[in-house]
């Protein structure tokens, strides 16, 4: 029998995400009372910023693909500042406020500044600033466990003993890689794979499963050392069908919880930070 991931996600955060994909980039106007918290993920394959409400409820989640991080880098600075921009537009005009502040992360191990100063350069100030799988951690308010976001570029890792953060690292093997695999197999542009991944994730799973194995290897060196009883996934590229299931069968020791929608997991994460 093929080992399942297990349902540790509470149904509150549940709910939130499934409210964040019904959400997503709709400009529909909707006037929220209260304070607002805005989280904005300058991840490898896509930008996300999402606004809560006081109950951590999202208002408005805006998402877009782009090609201006790599690995922790941003290599197109001006492209950053105007998707920021254009994503704080509708916003702020779904919303009818305006923000000043937001929170933001960064992969372990990289420059906190980076994702600093596009911000910045945006006309907002950093309110709370945490690399993101210890986002996620805070979130859950975790005990004992391992957050392992699997990004664009990166794969990163914060292990937790008793509710602290006592590892974090990462490793430059993420979704970029699932569809660099993808495009060599079926000889496609890197621009179809993605396509083709996000459209068909089954049909894509048997060639890229590979490139999991390899993320489930890296995550199994750094747990090394470390008691922890369940693995939180998180980033866009879990939710192919097949990762949780590779996961809880490479870790039968452990707990494997991937939520639903889990490329707002982390941008939700972030935004809360400042709640």
């Amino acid at each position: 029998m093929q080992a399942k991931p297990s349902s540790t996600i509470p149904e509150w955060l549940a709910e939130r995400l499934d409210i964040a994909a019904e959400r997503v980039n709709d400009p529909t106007p909707l006037p929220v009372e209260g304070p607002l918290y805005l989280g904005i993920d300058l991840g490898t394959s896509d930008v996300v910023s999402v606004a809560l409400d006081a109950e951590r409820r999202p208002a408005a989640v805006c998402l877009e693909w782009a090609d201006v991080v790599r690995d922790g880098v941003v290599y197109d600075f001006c492209g950053a500042v105007s998707i920021v921009r254009r994503q704080l537009a509708l916003l702020e005009n779904k919303l009818g406020r305006s923000f000043t502040q937001a929170s933001t992360s960064f992969p372990p191990g990289t420059d906190p500044r980076i994702s600093v100063n596009v911000l910045e350069a945006a006309g907002l100030e950093v309110t709370a600033l945490i690399d993101e799988p210890s986002a996620v951690a805070r979130l859950l308010d975790l005990d004992q466990a391992a957050v392992v976001d699997i990004g664009g570029g990166t794969t990163g890792i914060a292990i937790l003993q008793g509710g602290e953060v006592v590892y974090s690292g990462d490793e430059a093997t993420g979704g970029h890689h699932v569809s660099l695999t993808l495009a060599g197999s079926r000889r496609i542009s890197l621009e179809a794979a993605e396509a083709f991944k996000l459209a068909d994730g089954a049909s894509a799973w048997p060639t890229v499963r590979p490139v999991f194995e390899k993320m489930a290897d890296i995550v199994r060196s750094h747990l090394s050392g470390h008691e922890v009883d369940t693995i939180y996934l998180s980033g866009g590229s879990c939710a192919l069908p097949g990762v949780g299931e590779l996961f809880a069968s490479e870790f039968p020791e452990h707990r494997i919880a991937v939520p639903r929608h889990p490329i707002f997991f982390t941008p939700f994460a972030i935004a809360a930070a400042a709640c």
